[in-house]
């Protein structure tokens, strides 16, 4: 299961010196729901090597707000504490293993 990452927690779980991916989501959204097992697996995968989380937007506005996410689903890529990547929208299993491999 995903890390879950609130306002409160996420400039220390971006700085935690491991590579991080966040999934900004919501429960309404059907495409967030599409890539939530994604998500949930892959942060089993790459427990030891990624921190893989989940921003719910209603409940995260200052996170929201700070980073711009206007559409949902949005993943975005942190290497040593630094945004590097971003996704907008719905994506397939092996595009987002491929885009965590370039963290590591």
């Amino acid at each position: 299961m995903a890390f879950e990452i609130t306002d409160s927690n996420f400039n220390e779980t971006i700085s935690a010196g491991k590579p991080v991916v966040v999934d900004f989501w919501a429960p309404w959204c059907g495409p967030c729901k599409m890539v939530s097992p994604i998500i949930d697996e892959l942060s089993e995968t790459y427990a030891e090597k990624v921190i893989i989380g989940k921003v719910n937007v209603d409940e995260n506005d200052d996170t929201c707000v700070d980073f711009g996410i206007r559409n949902i689903p949005t993943i975005l890529f942190f290497k040593d504490g630094a945004l590097v990547d971003k996704h907008v929208g719905a994506i397939s299993k092996a595009q987002l293993a491929e885009k965590i491999e370039t963290l590591l």
